[in-house]
């Protein structure tokens, strides 16, 4: 058998993804794999489904939610048009940058109000420590 036409059991698919197999369930209740199934009714994924899930896996790691990773990779059963998929891809990745964009802005400006923040706090200490009247004596509590 060539590695191309190799299937897997679940435990096999979970080890080589490092994922869990109740996770490679909740993608098959989803929609988004296919298993097929053996004549004892075990779970058999091919090499499709290992492709799949790490497209998923991708999309995740991503940022992405799974209806739109579904929207991208098409459902388990249908056979989405490449194009399609391509396009869906650049809206949804096109629409995460910009998020990813915004956020950052966001974060350096958090970043200069806390700088700005800590140096007025580093001064304010700087004057109760060494006060500039030498007759200033500090209340202590």
């Amino acid at each position: 058998m060539t590695q191309k036409n190799k299937n897997y059991t679940i435990s096999q698919i979970a080890d080589a993804l490092d994922i869990s197999t109740r996770t490679i369930r909740f993608y098959e209740e989803k929609g988004l794999i296919l298993p097929l199934r053996s004549a004892g009714n075990q779970r058999v994924y091919t090499p499709r489904n290992m492709a799949r899930l790490k497209l998923i896996l991708r999309g995740k790691r991503f940022g992405f939610c799974l209806d739109e990773i579904a929207e991208m990779i098409g459902m388990a059963n249908t056979d989405p048009n490449e194009i399609e998929q391509i396009e869906k891809s650049l809206k949804f990745g096109d629409a995460k940058l910009r998020e990813i964009q915004e956020r950052k802005k966001e974060l350096m400006l958090l970043e200069q109000d806390i700088l700005a923040t800590r140096e007025k706090l580093i001064k304010r200490m700087t004057q109760l420590n060494h006060p500039a009247d030498p007759n200033h004596k500090e209340i202590k509590k």
